[in-house]
């Protein structure tokens, strides 16, 4: 199959690297130089393309989602911090009949940890003693805080019958790929439960397992549903 990456940074070059452990072949590379103003975005640049994987930055993310799904591209986003404009992207996803599986962390890990989460926080949601912290630290360059991976954890806490205040904090510093740290804490004991990321490998073969998974689909999804089939 063939895949475009848009957004070719540090995420893309490892994405192009594993590409073809998943059987994908890079057809196109868009980046700030060759998509100014979204204009590598064409008919013909997409020509064969079956999925593109999009991590780009914030501010250009939902237009590249857009151009993209007129053109008929499934497609994975990894791209953190326009979740503000969420129902706009399943509004394009249904009018344009593509697939999309949107992640704000693709690491199978994490992706099992916010499980843990949600379950911690339902058990704990009755004991009114028990307050509820979230921390994370990232590399210096991550440019939104709080990441959307912490705020997914904790509206996640929340979906789960979690109705007090969580305080959130966030650390940015040096090359640190990424820890995220939910608390629950009482007068009589604590509960920590962590993640921590050792490199930015777990997220790129995550992207590519769901590129693989949402080839020839419809739908918005989101990347728990396609590890722990439940669609």
């Amino acid at each position: 199959m063939n895949l475009a990456i848009v957004g070719y940074g540090k995420m893309g070059r490892l994405v192009e690297q594993l590409a073809p452990e998943y059987g994908f072949r890079v057809a196109l590379k868009l980046d700030e130089f060759n998509n100014v103003d979204f204009a590598g975005i064409t008919r013909e640049n997409f020509a064969g393309v079956d999925v593109a994987l999009e991590f780009s930055i914030p501010s250009a993310t939902v237009e590249n989602i857009e151009r993209i799904a007129a053109l008929g591209v499934n497609l994975v986003v990894g791209t953190t911090g326009w979740l503000g404009e969420l129902e706009r992207v399943k509004a394009i996803v249904e009018r344009s009949g593509i697939g999309l599986v949107w992640s704000p962390n693709f690491s199978v890990g994490v992706n099992v940890f916010s499980r843990l989460v949600a379950e911690a926080a339902r058990l704990l949601a009755a004991e009114e003693e028990y307050g509820a912290w979230a921390w994370e630290i990232h590399h210096s360059t991550k440019k939104d805080a709080p990441s959307g991976t912490l705020l997914k954890l904790v509206d996640d806490m929340k979906k789960a019958g979690y109705g007090r205040p969580v305080d959130a904090a966030s650390n940015r510093a040096g090359r640190h790929p990424g820890t995220h740290e939910i608390g629950f804490d009482s007068a009589a004991d604590t509960i920590t439960l962590r993640h921590t990321a050792r490199s930015r490998e777990g997220f790129a073969r995550g992207a590519l397992k769901a590129a693989r998974w949402v080839a020839g689909k419809k739908g918005f999804f989101e990347f728990g549903q396609v590890l722990f089939k439940e669609v």
